[in-house]
């Protein structure tokens, strides 16, 4: 069956395979606090035991992924020689892709600097270049906020030099906005009781991006699209076909997403962001069918999405234990389905890599 789908003549997917946890979870310290970041003082207590039968896909109130330590943030120096030239300011620029930042903004700068979207100062510097986010701009990193702040700065830099940066909405930007919006507030998960606050929390949620949240953000946050297509390859955050559930268009989906949210129902919002964290459609058995069923209902000619790393794609992430301390490579982006599918979350998060990648790609 299509993952998670209501929509008649989706197309077939493959069902999807829950990602293991990580043993020995430990709640921080900082659960027991009080602040604008909390309303109970047990948040970690909602996550059912482990033998309890989950649906299929990723269950929030359980970690999505291994969360490895790569100790402080890394200081990327750019070789300005290797940085290509402006873009010209008149005509439609190339198109670029960055894939989950999750909080590491100096490797986002670097990357951007690296590909020659932003000069020595950090300022946008690619005339007409247009720039998407997948998504996921917050949690397990150090500097959410930083992240999401440079990204609302070069929409508008981008916009005034004849270009334009824009973002999609990911699975960390809906759980951020539930662990705001309805902290402790218990919610049916289909597994037992949940809340978005125990779900942020086990997911790498940051006190510091809690403290600094400011309404601005939980705006931009709010309007962000979550399906886009351009130059024939349809943007997205997660590598699922829940996207179907929601509109057999686009602009249903984006709209019907926009309605959930501002309806601020925490149950909603919960199913929204249950079905947003779903992965691994595209890379089994099957996998190709179902890119298909998104592109013939969407339209495009390759998915482009964030969201499961690229090591997990290619079942090379190391055990719990640390044995591998080299960490994944990842050297650019992963066309798989056939060629219809280009993964671009590098695994930053995992020592791996910040994509930002120019589009298109070869075969």
């Amino acid at each position: 069956m299509v993952e998670g789908s209501m929509t008649q003549g989706a197309g077939q997917g493959p069902e999807v395979e829950r990602t293991a946890t990580v043993r020995d979870f430990r709640v921080p310290a900082y659960v027991h606090e009080t602040g604008p970041y909390a309303q109970s003082t047990h948040p970690g207590d909602v996550a059912p035991p482990a033998e309890e039968a989950y649906p299929d896909g990723y269950t929030p109130t359980q970690r999505d992924l291994p969360v490895i330590n790569r100790g402080d943030t890394v200081q990327v120096t750019v070789d300005p020689a290797s940085v290509p030239a402006p873009q010209p300011a008149t005509g439609q620029g190339p198109l670029y892709v960055v894939g989950d930042v999750h909080g590491y903004l100096d490797e986002l700068v670097a990357a951007l600097q690296e590909q020659g979207l932003l000069d020595a100062a950090g300022q946008w510097c690619a005339g007409t270049a247009r720039l998407w986010f997948l998504g996921d701009f917050t949690d397990r990193g150090p500097d959410g906020i930083g992240v999401i702040d440079l990204v609302m700065r070069l929409s508008a830099e981008a916009a005034a030099a004849g270009g334009y940066c824009k973002a999609l909405m990911g699975n960390h930007e809906l759980l951020l906005l539930g662990a705001k919006r309805f902290g402790d507030t218990p919610v049916n998960s289909g597994a037992g009781t949940a809340t978005f606050q125990a779900a942020w929390l086990l997911n790498g949620g940051q006190k510091t991006d809690m403290d600094r949240l400011q309404d601005h953000h939980l705006q931009w946050m709010a309007r962000l699209d979550a399906v886009e297509e351009v130059d024939g390859h349809l943007l997205l955050h997660s590598d699922t076909t829940a996207y179907l559930d929601y509109g057999r268009s686009i602009e249903e989906v984006n709209d019907t997403v926009r309605e959930t949210i501002t309806r601020n129902d925490a149950d909603e919002v919960w199913d929204l962001f249950r079905k947003f964290t779903k992965r691994f459609s595209f890379r089994d058995e099957g996998g190709a069918d179902a890119v298909r069923s998104l592109l013939d209902t969407y339209g495009g000619t390759r998915v482009v999405h964030g969201h499961s790393p690229i090591p997990y794609l290619l079942g090379e992430v190391g055990s719990e234990e640390g044995e591998d301390d080299g960490g994944p490579v990842v050297t650019g982006p992963h066309v798989y389905a056939d060629g219809l599918a280009i993964a671009m979350d590098g695994g930053v998060t995992m020592a791996g890599k910040l994509l930002v990648q120019q589009l298109p790609l070869d075969a």
